[in-house]
């Protein structure tokens, strides 16, 4: 005989209760993981690449992934409330980024944001995290480069424009350009005693030339993320070394089949090493890096000049400066999970020596035009470990052009006069240095 199934016994209250306080006990020991804050966004748009910075409290997990037809790119961040912060930022994208068209923002899944940027092109990105470091907590990371970069030297071969601005627009010449006129670089003038006369009688020397062109790498201090030094008013470094860098430019490009490169053309961040690199990848002839230096006491004030050391440097603020100098990596933001091996075999194999006396040289001719326009700090050349003179073949300065920390430099340093002054003088100091050090031949830049 089949057995019949009992009928399902009813819950009792007890039993209801029962369950109710186990459901409480194990929500009791589950953690609940409240909701992160995206605390600051921002967007640094320029022609070689876009960075977009997320920062919180604590650190972000990411994960993200390509969609194609039409080019996107998607991140999911975990554990983050879609607030204000997140909402806003497709608004900081600007109709001129080179890079990102637009942007959107939603919630995915519980505690899951999505952003997607929809792209203007093919692109290779980085995104990478990075711990507290500055004025900065916690940073999620997304630069965005271009996946076929142009090469830089393409842009020397236009016309005296900008060639990091338009970089993306210089087309390949079809055949190489005319050669160009030599480069007669005026040569300084030397004393020489005239037997009958008493006072001596300045003669100019004959005027090297130099049968191609010579490229100057000027490289505004800075950038993006990593503001420099602050003035009491608010001025920051970055903004004012990238307006003396522009000036210096402009003045460079009306000299006779001379050419200058903006190492930094914009509010962005470069990676101190990256800085090096690129002025050799344009052949560079001479590199110039404008700052603004900063100091615990307001009264300090006067220009400077500084060249790389292998041996330590010359003075304690030397060796001050540039710790804080070569800090701008940790600030501005550098993914250390990219290597180059054959970058960090040239900065720490190659000799230095003969680079860093022909740096020396530099540097003394552009102090001594200095001190006819503004007040020397240092009467002489000093030496520290600069990441950013390292290049190994390329004699390189950094020039800070008054301490911004200084309230009365501070002023100076916002009047496109006194910008004027030191760009003016910044040049003389180059020609006079070419007088002397007139640069060896090669293979001439306009026709590669």
């Amino acid at each position: 005989m089949p057995r019949v199934p009992r009928a399902k016994r009813a819950l009792s209250f007890s039993d209801i209760l029962k369950f109710v306080l186990l459901a409480a006990m194990l929500l009791v020991a589950t953690p609940v993981l409240s909701a992160e804050t995206i605390l600051a966004s921002r967007v640094w748009p320029a022609q070689e690449y876009t960075r977009v910075t997320l920062e919180s409290a604590r650190p972000m997990k990411h994960t993200f992934f390509f969609v194609t037809d039409p080019q996107r790119l998607v991140v999911d961040i975990e554990n983050v409330e879609l607030g204000a912060e997140l909402k806003g930022l497709p608004a900081k994208v600007g109709d001129n980024d080179p890079y990102i068209k637009s942007v959107r923002v939603a919630l995915n899944r519980p505690n899951v944001v999505r952003v997607v940027f929809d792209l203007r092109t093919e692109v290779k990105p980085s995104v990478f995290p990075l711990a507290p470091a500055g004025e900065y907590q916690h940073r999620l990371v997304l630069d965005i480069y271009p996946a076929h970069p142009v090469d830089p030297l393409l842009a020397l071969v236009a016309p005296k424009t900008d060639p990091i601005r338009e970089m993306a627009q210089a087309p390949m010449p079809a055949s190489p350009p005319a050669e160009p006129a030599p480069v007669e670089i005026p040569a300084l003038p030397v004393v020489k005693l005239d037997p009958g006369r008493k006072d001596p009688v300045r003669v100019a020397e004959r005027k090297p030339k130099v049968d191609r062109l010579v490229i100057i790498a000027i490289d505004a201090g800075h950038g993006g993320e990593d503001s420099g030094a602050r003035g009491r008013r608010g001025t920051q470094e970055k903004d004012v070394t990238l307006a003396i860098a522009r000036r210096l430019k402009e003045r460079i490009d009306k000299e006779p089949n001379m050419r200058a490169v903006l190492v930094r053309d914009g509010d962005y961040f470069i990676p101190l090493a990256q800085r090096v690199s690129k002025s050799r990848r344009i052949q560079a002839d001479l590199f110039v890096s404008v700052h603004a230096d900063a100091w615990v006491r307001p009264d300090a004030r006067g220009s400077s000049v500084f060249a790389l050391s292998e041996k330590g440097a010359t003075s304690t603020a030397a060796r001050m400066l540039a710790q804080r100098e070569n800090q701008s990596d940790m600030i501005g933001g550098v993914n250390l999970g990219i290597k180059d091996p054959v970058l960090a075999r040239t900065l720490l194999d190659l000799s230095l020596t003969a680079t860093i006396n022909d740096s020396l040289k530099l540097g003394k001719a552009v102090l001594s035009e200095l001190s006819d326009v503004t007040t020397l700090h240092k009467q002489a050349v000093e030496q520290a470990g600069f990441a950013v003179l390292k290049a190994p073949d390329i004699p390189s300065i950094l020039v800070e052009t008054a301490f911004i920390s200084n309230p009365e430099e501070e002023k100076r340093l916002q009047d496109s006069a006194y910008q004027d002054k030191m760009a003016n003088a910044i040049l003389g100091g180059i020609k006079r240095y070419l007088a002397q050090n007139p640069p060896l031949a090669r293979n001439k830049v306009a026709s590669n």
